[in-house]
């Protein structure tokens, strides 16, 4: 291997490059922060939320769907808004059970090649529409009290693993993550407590108790009812400084 004017080693290999840089890339940010802005100033106005997380393929039969619609109607009972990813299955189901109890129905949209359009259940006035999942994620989170999580796809368990991760590094206040079917999850946590926990040691045991997994949308409603005995100081999770 060569050496430069002061003995260090060079590669002689050659190192890849882009085909291309577009310099709009920069400009992305406006687009970016644009986003964050309206965002904020739309969701500052609603209040304490519940976010409903779930795959946008469940069909209107499935029993998961009937499941959100429940939760969401006894959630809204409760006195707290509803959030979802604004497409549907799970997402529509959540937006519907809150938008029939005559509840605060919120919908953040992103734009996909498939599978997602905004459904009908979403207060015309908080129908949101996200370019960016990054944004989309705060959106998600920053307005929640409580998180509840649907049997779902790739995106529901990027979404729950994302708040399980801000909660477990105290980005976020701990607030209750309910995961619903237990059947669904259970191969899920055994293991996250087999591999990661026991065999790895790349969690604490502690981090066990950061979500509950339930069946019964009575369930739901019971640990956040019991996890926020005094309400009067609700705030969003984080601020962005």
């Amino acid at each position: 291997m060569a050496e430069n004017t002061n003995g260090i080693p060079v590669s002689k290999h050659e190192m890849k490059k882009w085909v291309q840089l577009k310099g709009e890339n920069s400009w992305t940010m406006f687009k970016v922060i644009s986003e964050f802005v309206d965002g904020f100033e739309r969701l500052n106005k609603i209040g304490p939320c519940v976010s409903i997380f779930g795959s946008a393929r469940t069909k209107s039969d499935n029993p998961y769907y009937k499941t959100a619609v429940d939760i969401a109607r006894q959630v809204t009972e409760e006195g707290w808004g509803v959030i979802t990813g604004g497409g549907p299955g799970i997402m529509e189901a959540g937006n519907k059970g809150a938008s029939l109890q005559g509840g605060i129905s919120v919908g953040l949209n992103i734009n996909l090649p498939f599978e997602q359009s905004h459904n009908e259940f979403i207060d015309s006035d908080k129908n949101m529409e996200y370019r960016y999942f990054f944004v989309r994620k705060v959106m998600f989170v920053k307005y929640a009290q409580a998180f509840v999580v649907l049997p779902g796809g790739f995106g529901t368990l990027d979404e729950l693993f994302e708040v399980l991760t801000l909660i477990q590094t105290q980005r976020i206040d701990q607030v209750p993550i309910i995961l619903v079917g237990k059947s669904f999850w259970a191969g899920l946590i055994d293991w996250i407590k087999s591999e990661m926990l026991e065999r790895e040691h790349n969690i604490n045991p502690n981090d066990l108790n950061l979500f509950w997994l339930v069946d019964e949308p009575g369930e739901v409603v019971k640990i956040i009812r019991e996890y926020y005995t005094d309400s009067s100081n609700l705030r969003p999770n984080y601020e962005l400084e």
